[in-house]
């Protein structure tokens, strides 16, 4: 049995990428991985593939260890593998709940490599690995500190992953989107800590671009001019320089 494997599956790019993995095809079924599973029954209505919805809690290193446990048990190969899974806050550092901060580090990032490693064993020769990371992953954040430094960990084991993979004919593409119309601003925005919002974009699109260019054969898939002119422009220019025009930006002190 051949399946895909998406965390968040119960909304935004985790939910955009279970539809148009459907459209895609090539396997036998989807497992859509979330803690909620009215969700998870809603888009198993929804798409035309068979769908196991997976009720897991990936802030929890248990639920990995069961996921690793139903691998074991069916041995089914995975062609596609979407980490899809995250939150954040836009807060300043000491006014989000400390037990907030290491769910995120658990969910952005150890339930990444705890997927990643598990999964591995059981893709072969043309499968798929899409880390979801954001443009937030190229520079220091204040007040979107912690989210800001569980993409940048993201992203940078993203593209080392890829060249080791790639050796299996594996591929993994780090997907950085900017400001994107989702359920993690529910989370992420309680007050008005963060105001400037440059321009955003759709889960959908953000979605169809990484799949174009994980086809391409790209490590990196940034959606939109205004993205890539700050990815690009964050690697010019002093950081120091960069926090000061965020932080302008955000009128906070700097």
């Amino acid at each position: 049995m051949k399946i895909a494997v998406v965390t968040g599956a119960s909304s935004g790019m985790g939910r955009d990428f279970a539809r148009q993995l459907a459209c895609i095809g090539g396997f036998d079924e989807l497992w859509a991985i979330a803690r909620r599973e009215e969700r998870l029954l809603e888009l198993k209505e929804e798409l035309p593939v068979p769908v196991r919805p997976v009720v897991l809690d990936l802030t929890e290193r248990e639920s990995i260890e069961r996921y690793a446990a139903m691998l074991e048990e069916e041995k089914p190969e995975v062609g596609y593998l979407v980490n899809a899974a995250g939150f954040g806050y836009f807060k300043a550092f000491d006014k989000a709940p400390l037990e907030g901060y290491y769910d995120m580090i658990a969910l952005n990032d150890s339930a990444v490599v705890g997927m990643t490693y598990r999964t591995l064993p059981y893709m072969s020769e043309g499968a798929k690995i899409y880390n979801i990371c954001s443009v937030a992953a190229f520079q220091p954040l204040p007040y979107i500190n912690i989210y800001g430094a569980t993409k940048a960990f993201a992203l940078s084991f993203t593209r080392a992953l890829n060249v080791e993979v790639k050796q299996r004919g594996i591929r993994a593409i780090a997907v950085c989107p900017y400001w994107t119309k989702t359920e993690f601003f529910d989370t992420a925005k309680t007050d008005d800590t963060i105001t400037y919002y440059q321009c955003f974009t759709e889960s959908k699109d953000v979605v169809a671009k990484a799949i174009r260019d994980m086809n391409k054969g790209k490590d990196v898939s940034i959606l939109g001019g205004t993205a890539k002119l700050n990815a690009f422009l964050t690697k010019l220019l002093p950081h120091k320089f960069v926090m000061r025009v965020w932080c302008a930006q955000q009128k906070k002190p700097y």
